[in-house]
């Protein structure tokens, strides 16, 4: 691989994680199941 190839790979990724780190964020936060069952038992002491 040339160096001026190299470069250029280099600088492309650098641009993608930059242009990644801006993009919205699609998913969720993850919840891990003991919380889920936490907020259940919350929102249904909440309503009795």
């Amino acid at each position: 691989m040339n160096r001026r190839k190299k470069i250029n790979q280099l600088l492309k990724a650098n641009a993608k994680k930059a242009s990644a780190k801006l993009a919205p964020k699609t998913k969720d936060k993850y919840i891990s199941k003991a919380d889920r069952l936490k907020l259940e038992v919350e929102s249904s002491q909440d309503t009795n």
